[in-house]
């Protein structure tokens, strides 16, 4: 058995099987039991693949290196979003002043509260590293985790975490605000949610789906920009 193993992870092959394998049984699960709003399938598909990697003694660095070509496909899935970006330009013009205005103090505190989070915990620079990144999108996030020396496997976790949260709290805030604009919660989504959020966004309408995914590609460019340039500084 373990040779099996040993042989089919030195080729793609087993990582990507197994995660295709759990994305499918994750929406097949949720179907079953309604799909509810606030548990996305990808967040069953990442505990089914978790146990699967236990129970079969993978590494999870052995896991994703498979895993890897799969990972390839995130960076043309973001840019493809540009199509319904482009279908409610009209709409995202009318509001460029106010997303524009509050787009950076956004997208730093949602780095910021984290972060500032776990500092207070007593967590180690590589754990702060990991968290900083975790509202933006992941072929972006990646590279920032990277850059500012966190751990992806962290980040990867703050990441799914959080987009599960976003979708819950900005559907909750959204009810109590009395917020009922398409395009506000979905911007909100896509800022704090990532890919996530802007997956919940479409569901939801193509309105706000547009905006989530505006949301999350800004959110991911300021990040890109600034976050390595304040770790550097708040470093020194």
């Amino acid at each position: 058995m373990n040779e099996l193993l040993d042989h089919l992870l030195a080729t793609p092959i087993l990582a990507i099987a197994l995660t295709l394998a759990a994305n499918v049984a994750g929406i097949r699960l949720l179907k079953a039991v309604g799909t509810p709003a606030w548990c996305p399938p990808v967040l069953v598909a990442s505990l089914l693949l978790a146990g699967v990697l236990a129970l079969l003694s993978i590494d999870y660095a052995d896991y994703r290196r498979g895993a890897a070509w799969l990972m390839l496909l995130l960076g043309p899935a973001t840019v493809a979003l540009g199509l319904p970006l482009h279908e409610q330009m009209p709409q995202i013009r009318a509001l460029w002043r106010p997303l524009l205005a509050c787009l950076p103090l956004a997208a730093l505190l949602a780095a910021a509260y984290a972060v500032g989070i776990a500092w207070l915990l007593g967590a180690p620079p590589e754990t702060l590293a990991s968290l900083a990144a975790k509202s933006v999108t992941a072929p972006i996030a990646i590279g920032i985790t990277e850059q500012i020396g966190g751990s992806v496997s962290l980040m990867m976790g703050g990441l799914l975490i959080t987009g599960v949260a976003a979708i819950g709290f900005v559907g909750l805030g959204a009810r109590l605000l009395g917020i009922h604009d398409e395009r506000i919660i979905g911007f909100a989504l896509g800022l704090n949610g990532h890919a996530l959020g802007t997956v919940h966004a479409f569901e939801i309408g193509p309105v706000a789906g547009a905006f989530a995914s505006l949301g999350m590609s800004l959110t991911g460019i300021v990040s890109a920009l600034l976050l390595p340039l304040a770790w550097r500084l708040v470093g020194a």
